[in-house]
């Protein structure tokens, strides 16, 4: 149980700091090419951006724990 807890709070965090890192380099492409893709850092004042923060968080919480789903415990006698 403690793996799967572990699992989905690093996918959070995970998913977090991604969709960060890829709103900032989205956002460094909008200013240097004057392109208007709707991704920014402003996820109260953009649903769109809402969505596909909650959308990576997701994946990489599932990620986590099909991993952790698929690996075997360890069985250390201590």
């Amino acid at each position: 149980m403690l793996r799967i807890a572990a699992a989905v709070i690093l996918g959070g965090i995970t998913g977090t700091i991604l969709f960060l890192l890829v709103a900032l380099g989205i956002g460094v492409v909008n200013d240097k090419m004057g392109m208007k893709i709707p991704i920014n850092l402003l996820i109260a004042e953009n649903v769109f951006s809402a969505i596909v923060l909650i959308l990576f968080i997701l994946i990489f919480i599932a990620v986590f724990c099909w991993q952790v789903w698929n690996t075997p415990s360890s069985d250390h006698n201590l």
